[in-house]
């Protein structure tokens, strides 16, 4: 009898713990698959830690190869489900396109980052629900801290030096609580001018700090963070984000060049592709997490509506508590329908309360119902924290006690640009990578991603005009490269976007040629072709020797190796563009390369005129060969039609009417 085989979609709280239960119940009597996009659990509730220089990124993150052994991984995000059929289409991290079959579907797919239809939102801010997120923000914030320090502009100083937070519940108080110690530590070491200090802002629509808290809970916080200096406003919220700044509801514009999103979390569009019920956006499920009319299908954690018992007519809220607790119900469930396990079990919970890790030794908890603040909270805090994550308590307390007793690092890794952590995607525990395989968010992506130029003068979230940023209204779709005169474009390899390169195009075009390392770091100008206003590439040795640029264009990707002439033959092969015709009449070189005519005066040739529309170099590809050269070889198959005789002839691409000259190839 064949072992039956269980799907789990999605590894956040929800998903891991059913995995983790599943393996210790069915004891290898059943096939355990585990689709996710990363390979690793995150612990979300220390991240404000990770933004805020305290823990390294690695210390919130769980290997699931490691720790779930009995498990298979398949990494990749789940594209369309076929409930009927019982097969799962997804998509791998590199693009490539997957099956699974199931006997048993576990959707634990989690939530991604809240939309409001606020104008300017999507472009302009960042989420806080991934660890990519978390790493751009801890850089961003470093990085306007130095430039501040640097500005000689008072008023761009204090814009550089605010920063908005929008979203008053667990997740935005701990940020702007973690973020006023951290930009305080940096300016300590790096004043500003005239004095000045980081500014904080925590917005939110709802009356008072954590509305989901204890009002006494919610009361140690809001003065927790007075007292440090953030700028606490309940009931007020962004009516428009801008490139300056924003614009809020009571009408006052606040000049910022960061503007965190916290509002809240949505369930992974995934679910709505179903068909089946729904409730506010999540699976309508019974008490056993089981999918009405669908005894194959569960659902737990955020993407799941789950009948609170303890409150009769509402649904458990979207908390990590509950969802750990959902997939330990869901896993026994599953077990159960399939015989491997006991009887079924409703999902019911008690409240043993909640923490708040306020940074430093201040917290807000009452665990139990005990309402405690001060050392006693963020020692209870960080005790639960401990004992809550599922692996690496040692490193973590190693990294909480090195914070005590030495100062922060505050360095720019630069490894996430803004354009990769934009907020409106359903996959914001992956960072988008230029040229990478789309996600399945792409085609729900609403206004767009943000484009942010971080080091500009006028920079921020949503700045468009980083080199190494996509165009905008296409995020993480992969930066092509034009292709002069194919019409064709060519996506850039990871390699050349990680170094920031510029895009090839024809000339003319207005962008700039691709160069390689090698001549990026010696800061040579790029090649263009006459009166472009771009420089021409010379080797080494021309440069040592003072001669005048070539007109030969590195071969893209290559570390500034030139162009090979080849006498009466072909032009080099990879140039920027593509790959040039072979066997053209007369060997001339393919049109429309970029750097135009090949430059006179080389050795063996005519000093170059330096006119438009005159003859080529000779010795060059196309042009007369140099005097007391040896003569080409011979073609390798006899002169016709299709393999012309080498040799000067007159160029084809040259119209004898000079007032031809403007109409160019079709």
């Amino acid at each position: 009898m064949s072992r039956p085989r269980i799907l789990i979609v999605g590894a956040g709280f929800a998903g891991y713990r059913t995995a983790r239960t599943l393996s210790r119940l069915t004891r290898g009597r059943a096939h355990i698959t585990l689709l996710n996009p990363t390979d690793y659990f995150l612990y979300l509730p220390l991240l404000p830690q990770v933004a805020a220089g305290i823990l390294e990124p690695r210390r919130v993150t769980v290997s699931l190869s490691d720790s779930l052994p009995d498990v298979r991984l398949v990494l990749g995000e789940a594209e369309r489900i076929d409930l009927d059929d019982g097969t799962l289409r997804y998509t791998g991290p590199e693009g490539e396109e997957g099956s699974l079959s199931y006997d048993r579907l576990v959707l634990a797919a989690g939530s991604v980052n809240k939309l409001l239809p606020i104008p300017g939102v999507a472009e302009h801010a960042h989420g806080f629900r991934g660890l990519p997120e978390a790493l751009y923000l801890r850089d961003h914030v470093t990085r306007q801290v130095e430039l501040a320090a640097s500005a000689e502009d008072p008023q761009a100083c204090a814009a550089r030096c605010t920063f908005v937070v929008v979203g008053a519940g667990y997740t935005g108080t701990e940020v702007a609580a973690h973020g006023q110690m951290f930009t305080d530590a940096q300016v300590r070491k790096h004043p500003l001018r005239q004095g000045m200090r980081p500014r904080w802002m925590l917005l939110d629509v709802a009356p008072r700090v954590l509305p989901e808290m204890d009002e006494k809970l919610s009361a140690t916080a809001d003065r927790v963070l007075r007292q440090r200096g953030v700028d606490v406003r309940m009931g007020t919220s962004v009516k428009e984000a801008t490139h300056e700044g924003v614009v809020l509801t009571d009408g006052e514009f606040v000049e910022t060049r960061t503007l965190v999103w916290c509002v809240g979390v949505r369930p992974d569009p995934l679910v709505e592709s179903l068909g089946l019920p729904m409730e506010k956006g999540r699976l309508l499920v019974d008490p056993h997490l089981q999918v009405p009319g669908r005894p194959e299908l569960f659902a737990c954690g955020d993407v799941a509506a789950v009948p609170d018992l303890e409150n009769p007519g509402s649904y458990t809220p979207m908390t990590a508590q509950h969802a750990w607790r959902h997939g330990k119900i869901a896993a026994e469930n599953v077990a159960a329908s399939l015989g491997l396990g006991g009887s079924r079990k409703p999902y019911r919970h008690r409240d043993l309360g909640f923490v708040v890790d306020l940074g430093g030794a201040k917290a807000a908890a009452n665990p139990l119902g005990v309402t405690l603040s001060g050392v006693p909270a963020g020692a209870v805090t960080r005790g639960y924290h401990l004992a809550a994550m599922p692996g690496n308590r040692v490193r973590v307390a190693a990294d909480w006690l090195l914070d005590a007793v030495l100062p922060r690092q505050a360095v720019q890794l630069g490894l996430v640009r803004s354009w990769s952590v934009p907020l409106d995607t359903s996959s914001p525990e992956v960072a988008r990578v230029a040229g990478g395989p789309g996600r399945r968010a792409d085609a729900r992506s609403g206004p767009g991603a943000a484009l942010a130029a971080d080091t500009d003068d006028g920079g921020g979230p949503g700045r468009a005009g980083s080199p190494d940023e996509p165009a905008k209204g296409q995020p993480g779709s992969g930066t092509t490269q034009v292709r002069p005169g194919s019409g064709a474009a060519r996506p850039r390899s990871e390699p050349e976007t990680a170094k920031g390169r510029p895009l090839a195009g024809p000339p003319g075009s207005g962008h700039g040629q691709l160069r390689s390392e090698w001549e990026t770091a010696k800061g040579r100008p790029l090649a263009g072709p006459p009166g472009s206003g771009h420089g021409e590439l010379r080797s080494e040795s021309e440069t040592a020797k003072g001669r005048p640029a070539a007109a030969t264009a590195t071969a893209a990707g290559t570390a500034g190796e030139p162009a090979t002439s080849r006498p009466g033959g072909e032009a080099a092969k990879n140039q920027p563009g593509g790959e040039p015709a072979r066997n053209q009449p007369g060997g001339e070189p393919a049109k429309n390369q970029p750097g135009g005519e090949p430059a006179k005066n080389q050795p063996g040739g005519e000093p170059a005129k330096n006119q438009p529309g005159g003859e080529p170099a000779k010795n060059q590809p196309g042009g007369e060969p140099a005097k007391n050269q040896p003569a080409p070889a011979p073609p390798p198959h006899p002169p016709g039609p299709d393999h012309p005789a080498p040799g000067p002839v007159k160029r084809t691409d040259v119209p004898d009417d000079p007032d031809d000259f403007t109409k160019g190839d079709s």
